[in-house]
């Protein structure tokens, strides 16, 4: 079957049925997942899955149907209660569809390779990670490891003559692993997810981070409260960019939800800090030629060097701010209408290697784990619980755990003083290690 035909019959279908505009967002895909634990698979699961999503307007209403049978009948009655909904619903004059008939050249995103290697050595490499995580002998149980892998391919058209398409996949090698000591325990895990496989890194890397990570942990101990540095690595400065990204969805920004609705082209940050969301990195897992809705996808600053200096929008968010898309628009499948997010969201690198970050610390936190919320999108406090490593003259010196930091966005961000040069645009949501000079620290 030819999707890009049928989906582009499908939007001429919505409009043949009374729709004044259309949209039509057909998938199809396939994933395999595999599970192990204690050297013995416990899952092996594979699926096919298609499915398309009907957004329609009539007189400025609204209405979204879908399914996932390709029968004539079935994708008749889709249309038919699209249209049929779209009676019921509120008349906006902002309910638009896009026009941009442009496709951003991002370069290959689909791996046949995946598909060829065989299942025997996905269990294998399955068995392997969590067999070499295991040898320490201060790792004495594990929470499972896991391969996964998914294919898939989208097609959009619209009633204003958009027909675009594009196929990706991705895999995942993962192990997470529990170390022991007394009545002490531990956990640590480690996961790589590629568009390709051969980028999978080695086996024996991901394995010793599990278990180090695990590990390292052990023996911790209390200190009191009080104010220092505190150091974020790349897996907890996810903290800090969750309450940013939530807080320049350009919705919140209307509806008056985000601390930083009152902030554009004001200083934010510290000067050595800019965010990028980019939809066009090579390889990248966020990368795609264009958006949930089809607007092409762009490299765009959100803060620079401090300053922010954009919002994201979706078509019709865009349009009730008075503004173009910025190319975000989010999907979670043919199921659900266009949302706004990000495709790869970061802070830009700095100069300094992180090991030259704890030596320029004279008393702090090495952040390993953050628990709670993180940064609140609505008013900018942070709060959380924590564990990592205490810092004393540059050195770490043992493991922490039980204790909380907290502060204001405003606070934290303006007070980043380092910034670490090992960013890894592998990953869709990071940053590099960054250093606040000072923040509250809750212990005994």
């Amino acid at each position: 079957m030819d999707y890009k035909i049928l989906s582009e019959k499908l939007v001429k279908k919505c409009l043949d049925k009374g729709a004044d505009a259309a949209e039509v967002f057909l998938q199809t895909g396939r994933n395999l997942s595999i599970e192990v634990r204690n050297g013995e698979v416990e899952t092996v699961e594979e699926a096919a899955s298609h499915g398309a999503g009907f957004r329609v307007f009539q007189n400025g209403r609204l209405a979204f149907s879908h399914c996932n049978d390709f029968s004539e009948s079935s994708l008749e009655n889709a249309v038919q209660s699209a249209v049929r909904f779209a009676v019921n619903t509120t008349p906006d004059e902002n309910n638009k569809l896009p026009d941009d008939k442009g496709i951003t050249e991002i370069g290959p995103l689909f791996d046949p390779e995946i598909s060829q290697v065989s299942l025997d050595r996905k269990i294998t490499m399955a068995k392997e990670v969590e067999n070499v995580a295991m040898k320490d002998p201060r790792i004495t149980k594990s929470a499972g490891a896991v391969f996964s892998e998914g294919e898939g391919e989208i097609f959009l058209a619209n009633s204003n003559g958009l027909s675009k398409s594009y196929k990706e996949s991705a895999c995942t090698i993962g192990v997470s692993v529990v170390a022991e000591k007394g009545e002490q325990k531990s956990s640590g895990g480690e996961y790589c997810s590629r568009r390709f496989f051969s980028d999978l890194k080695p086996i024996k890397e991901i394995a010793g981070k599990a278990a180090k990570d695990a590990y390292d942990m052990l023996d911790s101990q209390m200190v009191k409260t009080q104010k220092a540095s505190v150091i974020f690595d790349p897996d907890t400065a996810r903290s800090i960019l969750g309450g940013i990204l939530a807080a320049v969805n350009g919705e919140r920004v209307l509806q008056g939800a985000s601390f930083l609705a009152q902030k554009m082209n004001k200083k934010i940050m510290a000067d050595k800090i800019t965010i990028i969301d980019d939809g066009t990195i090579p390889k990248g897992l966020g990368t795609a030629p264009f958006d949930g809705e089809g607007v092409p996808t762009q490299k765009r600053t959100i803060v620079d060097k401090g300053v922010l200096k954009e919002f994201m929008y979706n078509t019709i968010v865009a349009s009730r701010a008075g503004v173009k898309s910025t190319g975000n628009a989010s999907r979670r499948g043919f199921r659900s209408l266009p949302g706004i997010g990000a495709h790869s969201f970061y802070i830009a690198a700095g100069e300094t290697p992180p090991e030259e970050i704890i030596k320029a610390t004279h008393n702090g936190l090495l952040l390993k784990g953050v628990t709670g919320y993180g940064i609140n999108p609505v008013n900018g406090n942070f709060s959380g619980g924590v564990s990592g490593f205490w810092i004393e003259n540059g050195k770490v010196v043992f493991p922490v755990k039980g204790l909380t930091i907290a502060g204001t966005a405003e606070e934290m961000l303006i007070g980043i003083d380092m910034l670490g040069n090992d960013l890894d645009l592998n990953r869709s949501f990071t940053a590099p290690t960054l250093r606040i000079k000072e923040m509250q620290i809750g212990g005994e």
